[in-house]
């Protein structure tokens, strides 16, 4: 049985992939990996994404802000990003969230968590699902979720919080999305969680071109390694390459809508 993988998260739009855009495409396809989601991280990036996704078929786009990034985004950065998801390849407003961190200044914390807010409440006004990120800021991610998150679908990328945060976000009806950290001998609590979570919240992704999973780890990542996570959560969970491949794929579409 051939396999069809969707790599949820990743970012071919980097200067990293400027010269062989087209082979990595071709190099996910010949291992089954049919669709991928490039996620924005500034207006630039998200044009790119845009873009990529206009020229490639299996290719997606989000479109966003990420917490590095952050600046005091007015009315002008909502028209834009609002105006990319009328296109039916841009299937989210991501990357966006935390980053505590890169980031110890108070005010430029404070900065990223309004920025995160506005993006969250455009999506909810957009109908759109979101991308997040949230690395060293799990309690303000999962406070501003519970507060500002209502009415919004959405995964919390390249998952790195608690068990117990884990399913607080899964009552919530939030998905996790899992990485090549997973595949990592210092992965710690990601595997157990990775185990006992539901697999009708559970996505597979690369952040390619980061993180590279076992056994390609220090090479530049792509999105044909997404297939090494998908057989880690199989190995992880007892099942089939093609059953978790299913399944992600299945939670990948009904999420994005791709």
């Amino acid at each position: 049985m051939s396999i069809e993988l969707v790599d949820t998260h990743t970012h071919l739009n980097d200067a990293k992939f400027q010269a062989d855009v087209k082979e990595t495409v071709q190099r996910a396809r010949a291992v089954g990996v049919t669709r991928m989601i490039n996620m924005g991280d500034t207006l630039e990036s998200s044009e790119r994404a845009v873009n990529l996704a206009e020229s490639y078929e299996g290719l997606y786009a989000g479109v966003g802000i990420h917490p590095e990034e952050a600046f005091e985004m007015t009315s002008r950065e909502d028209d834009i990003l609002a105006g990319w998801t009328d296109m039916p390849k841009v299937v989210a407003i991501g990357e966006i969230g935390l980053d505590y961190y890169w980031e110890k200044d108070e005010d430029r914390r404070a900065l990223q968590r309004r920025i995160f807010i506005r993006q969250l409440d455009l999506a909810r006004e957009l109908h759109m699902p979101v991308c997040i990120h949230d690395r060293d800021a799990h309690g303000d991610t999962l406070a501003i979720l519970k507060k500002e998150g209502k009415g919004i679908r959405g995964v919390l990328h390249c998952y790195s919080g608690s068990y117990e945060m884990a399913r607080e976000l899964i009552k919530m009806g939030w998905y996790i999305g899992v990485d090549g950290p997973l595949t990592f001998k210092n992965a710690a609590k990601l595997p157990e969680i990775v185990k006992a979570m539901p697999m009708e919240r559970l996505l597979v992704e690369t952040d390619a071109p980061y993180m590279a999973p076992v056994p390609m780890r220090g090479k530049r990542n792509e999105p044909a390694y997404v297939r090494f996570v998908a057989e880690k959560v199989a190995e992880l969970r007892g099942m089939t390459l093609d059953e978790v491949a299913e399944k992600t794929t299945e939670n990948a579409v009904q999420l994005y809508g791709l």
